[in-house]
């Protein structure tokens, strides 16, 4: 079993406080559940112990030619210039930014696997197992767990490492979620690995 901890769409204009999509609730659910500094300490552990860290950003290129009209989620993001590349919108959380030798993914969909390179780059590295951080929940989380699920992926979201734009929608998106994947927490992943945090 060879492991990777995939960090998704952890940037500074969903979860720092100067973000701008962090501002319909991201941002303040991040905070409340302490995802960003959960999963600080989940790449600190995977690093530790040699399980890959990837990274994963969404954004689009200036102009947006990668943008769709028909997109109900991405709707206003040409307007409001949000999570736009080489900008510090789409920069991951100082708190958690890659080392250079680390893979970052940029992916202009909520599915990671979606016309991205994460799956060769899983295929080249045997990875067959999936630790997943992330926001959010009911998007970008999911949306990995049942591509992962449909590409034979063993998939582990870690649950105190994961946030929503409100509650409500991370608890139902969980109810589906554990329906495809293990949840595990931060503990369980030290124990799986048998190396004290």
């Amino acid at each position: 079993m060879r492991k990777a901890l995939l960090v998704l769409d952890l940037i500074n204009d969903l979860v720092h406080e100067d973000g701008s999509v962090g501002k319909d609730g991201f941002y303040e659910q991040a905070q409340e559940r302490g995802t960003v500094a959960h999963t600080a300490q989940a790449i600190e552990y995977c690093r530790k112990v040699d399980i890959p860290v990837i990274y994963v950003i969404v954004g689009f290129s200036p102009g947006y030619p990668e943008w769709s009209e028909r997109s109900k989620l991405f709707r206003h993001v040409p307007s409001k210039q949000q999570v736009l590349l080489g900008t510090w919108a789409t920069q991951v959380h100082e708190e958690l930014r890659p080392l250079p030798s680390e893979v970052i993914i940029t992916k202009n969909r909520i599915d990671p696997f979606y016309n991205t390179n994460l799956e060769t780059v899983l295929r080249s590295m045997e990875i067959d197992t999936l630790y997943l951080c992330g926001v959010s929940t009911e998007f970008v989380v999911l949306g990995t767990v049942m591509s992962g699920h449909d590409r034979g992926y063993t998939v582990r979201p870690l649950v105190d490492c994961i946030s929503s734009s409100d509650a409500h929608s991370h608890e139902c998106a969980m109810t589906i979620i554990e329906k495809l994947a293990d949840v595990y927490s931060l503990e369980q992943l030290t124990l799986e690995e048998g190396v004290k945090l």
